[in-house]
């Protein structure tokens, strides 16, 4: 009944708009069908190659197929195909991981860290084996869901406390912190992260010394951490500068140091305050991971752009993508639904 309402007072309430609401309806409409016409009615779901894929959908629909014969190399990439248990573990495993960090049972001191340290630790011995067992097996080799995931997990779990000191060190007291944290924070976000990504994956080892390396997927890595570390330094302290001046004054009139202040009374509020645009950038981070293959690595995106180049099944680009895409969708839609559901409950 109240959409019955709310139809009439905002979609019919005049004789153009109730016409404006029905071309827009049956335009939608036509739209869906479509998709679903050729995603599903006319769609080929087993096919031996990409040939007998078109003869059998007459070029009219989706060739799902592709998917099954190429999903594994997608997720896993060039991954030794006997071993690629393990990474799909490592994806389960982080899976496990953030939606045990999403029940707020969970957050007791030490208990989440630990958890989080024995889980990647986990996953860190799992991809790379040479222990218990397991074949050893490069960081060249870590390819598709897996990376997406380490670069993404591990680049805002570092950024996030860089960020939080890079916020309380701008709005600092001291003119040299607040110098040295304005200057870091304006460098990183007047650049591209292309050109973070370049500098941290080539341009670093030439300044290293002779003999010295370090591993590309950690280069890449630090460049994630520092570059969205200014980003997100930027939202706390939006949340910072929305705490009333009142709260400061009432921590003080109670005698509690800079450190008790910030920790106890302010830091919680702002980081509250901030959650929208908290979790807005770290979709943006997320889904910001495919630019790590100009640095040489193949994440999700990679390895589906790799696996459309087959010759036997080349073309099938759109369902390759629309793969991914569903992938990504499912993971931002997640935090976008979570956050909202973190902001009504500390909204009480």
């Amino acid at each position: 009944m109240r959409a019955i309402v709310w139809a009439r007072a905002n979609l019919f309430n005049g004789i153009w708009n109730s016409i404006l609401t029905l071309v827009v309806v049956v335009l939608i409409a036509r739209g869906l069908w479509e998709v679903v016409q050729w995603g599903v009615i006319d769609a080929v779901w087993s096919a031996p190659d990409g040939r007998a894929c078109r003869a059998l959908s007459n070029d009219a629909g989706a060739c799902w197929a592709f998917i099954g014969q190429w999903n594994r190399f997608i997720l896993f990439g060039r991954y030794p195909y006997d071993a690629q248990w393990r990474p799909l573990l490592v994806v389960i495993l982080f899976m496990v991981l953030v939606l045990a960090s999403c029940d707020r049972r969970m957050w007791r001191a030490g208990l989440l860290a630990g958890m989080w340290i024995f889980g990647l630790a986990a996953c860190f011995i799992l991809m790379g084996g040479g222990v218990f067992g397991l074949a050893k097996v490069p960081t060249d080799l870590w390819n598709g869901l897996p990376l997406t995931l380490f670069l993404a997990v591990i680049g805002l779990a570092g950024a996030f406390p860089l960020a939080i000191l890079l916020a309380l060190g701008r709005r600092s007291q001291l003119p040299t912190i607040r110098a040295l944290c304005v200057g870091y924070i304006e460098l990183i976000r007047g650049v591209p992260l292309i050109t973070v990504l370049f500098m941290a994956s080539v341009m670093l080892p030439l300044f290293l010394p002779a003999g010295v390396t370090i591993n590309n997927l950690v280069r890449a890595q630090a460049g994630l951490i520092l570059f969205y570390a200014a980003y997100l330094a930027e939202v706390v302290r939006g949340g910072l500068q929305a705490i009333p001046t009142g709260q400061y004054e009432a921590a003080d009139a109670l005698g509690l140091g800079y450190w008790r202040k910030t920790s106890l009374i302010v830091l919680p509020q702002a980081l509250a305050i901030s959650i929208p645009p908290l979790v807005n950038t770290f979709i943006a981070a997320f889904k910001d991971t495919t630019l790590v293959t100009i640095v040489g690595l193949f994440d999700l995106l990679a390895t589906a752009g790799n696996a459309i180049t087959d010759p036997e099944w080349r073309g099938f680009y759109v369902e390759a993508y629309v793969f991914v895409a569903a992938i990504y969708f499912v993971f931002c839609f997640f935090m976008s639904r979570y956050s909202r559901n973190l902001e009504r409950r500390l909204a009480r």
